[in-house]
């Protein structure tokens, strides 16, 4: 007595080898795709994702390449300065953190928290790399 197969993904009858699981490729990756979804989201991906929100928030407030925004702002729309790519330290000792091209230094005005957005320059580079 044959057992019918049935794919994991739409439940049709399988056709063909004995080890196959999915009837066509769009199958396999839309099963693994709803697999991944009903896991708890990896590290790795939390981290992007942060990064990812980060920058646009970072994009959308410094148009200019040179802004100064009220922490709360930017806070309020999930912006995380906890998570960042780099840094860079200028001659008076501040460190600006950055998320890819964006950068940010915390400062305090007025006893209000403020956050200055640069944008990364060419002489910001400490290393240069030798091709």
């Amino acid at each position: 007595m044959k057992l019918k197969k049935i794919c994991l993904s739409c439940n049709k009858e399988l056709k063909g080898r004995s080890d196959k699981k999915f009837c066509d490729q769009y199958c396999k990756s839309a099963y693994h795709y709803k697999l991944s979804q009903e896991q708890a989201p990896k590290f790795f991906n939390q981290v992007d994702n942060q990064l990812k929100l980060n920058r646009k928030i970072l994009k959308e407030y410094n148009k200019a390449g040179k802004a100064t925004v009220r922490a709360e702002i930017i806070i309020d729309l999930g912006f995380d300065p906890n998570f960042f790519t780099h840094y860079w330290k200028n001659q008076k000792g501040d460190v600006y953190l950055f998320v890819y091209e964006y950068g940010f230094l915390s400062k305090k005005e007025n006893g209000r928290k403020k956050i200055i957005l640069i944008l990364w320059q060419e002489y910001m580079n400490h290393n240069k790399f030798k091709q």
